[in-house]
């Protein structure tokens, strides 16, 4: 897998967490028990420090990123879906975050929320706990997100990691 230290920051990667080989990891990111960090994912932390909670499904070609000035911040049990790209955000437990959408620095996901898939969650914008975005610019729709359709995604991801860890094996050399 492609783990990046830059010059002396490393990732901290927990040892029951499953990161993908074809996963990018590089510098000041921590990823939490349990999580999942799927192909063409990358994770950059560069400047500032992304930090990505327990039993988190970051899913295939999603981007994460920060600055020096804004961390990154993804919490407990969390799915991050296909493409997504998140930038200088935070992100509380439980949320879902759409394939294809976008979050912003400043911007806040808030507990159990849902971000729509292809949604822009624009700069300094705050989704309450248990909201939807959809739409771009997103727009919130209070206590419309499905909490326990996201706790039963994302327990999937958790369990699609182990059997990753014990049986993924490459055929091509």
């Amino acid at each position: 897998m492609a783990i990046y230290a830059l010059g002396d920051v490393e990732p901290d990667i927990h040892p029951d967490a499953f990161v993908h080989p074809e996963a990018t990891v590089i510098g000041n990111v921590a990823i939490g028990a349990e999580s999942t960090i799927w192909p063409q994912a990358v994770l950059r932390g560069d400047y500032g420090r992304i930090t990505v909670g327990a039993r988190t499904s970051i899913q295939d070609g999603a981007v994460i990123h920060c600055t020096g000035e804004l961390d990154t911040t993804i919490g407990d049990d969390c799915v991050i879906g296909h493409l997504a790209h998140m930038e200088c955000c935070v992100i509380e437990d439980g949320a879902l975050v759409g394939t294809g959408s976008v979050v912003l620095h400043r911007a806040v996901v808030g507990r159990g929320a849902l971000v729509g898939a292809a949604a822009l969650v624009p700069n300094g914008m705050e989704v309450p706990p248990g909201a939807v975005a959809v739409g771009v610019p997103a727009k919130v729709r209070p206590d419309a997100a499905g909490r326990d359709d996201i706790a039963a995604n994302a327990a999937g991801y958790v369990d699609n990691g182990r059997r990753y860890r014990k049986e993924l094996r490459r055929l091509d050399g």
